[in-house]
């Protein structure tokens, strides 16, 4: 199984819908996203994935009562608040927008993976058993936008920068 994880998306509307068309073409099925996804009129976007849609808050947070009433419309969209704990594919994931909460996260030693955001840079690191992935950003405010898929049965990730 595949996973495609993004973030930092902060209403780019084209790079989102761009990022969520070479997931589903790379065979991802389930996406999650670390944050700063922020206006719910997002969500509609999110909900075009084919697969289940796990979503969290960042410091940018948009209304989240409005986000839940958008999130209403869409079954296979699950929006977690500020962390999310998951088990998906056999693995156990937490997900947080912030790194320095997801190197705290994987200290636990309780986590296959764990997800943040925030710094809008592509970074992959081990902590303990947990590998914590940063898939960079959506938005392309940094240079290119990025996202990381993960194969969950070669357990190995892969930094996918949006095509033009």
């Amino acid at each position: 199984m595949k996973f495609a994880i993004l973030s930092d998306s902060h209403d780019h509307i084209p790079h989102l819908k761009k990022a969520l068309a070479q997931a589903r073409k790379a065979g991802a099925e389930v996406l999650f996203h670390c944050g700063d996804l922020i206006s719910p009129f997002m969500v509609p976007v999110l909900a075009e994935f084919p697969g289940p849609v796990h979503f969290i808050q960042g410091n940018n947070r948009g209304d989240p009562h409005l986000l839940e009433k958008q999130v209403a419309r869409f079954p296979q969209v699950h929006f977690h608040g500020e962390f999310a704990f998951l088990e998906v594919g056999g693995l156990s994931i937490a997900m947080v927008h912030y790194p320095d909460l997801a190197r705290g996260l994987a200290a636990t030693g309780d986590y296959h993976l764990v997800l943040c955001g925030h710094t809008h840079v592509y970074k992959v690191l081990r902590i303990k058993e947990a590998l914590v992935i940063n898939p960079g950003e959506i938005l392309g405010k940094e240079g290119p936008p990025t996202f990381a898929l993960y194969d969950t049965e070669t357990r190995e990730v892969e930094k996918v920068i949006l095509a033009d």
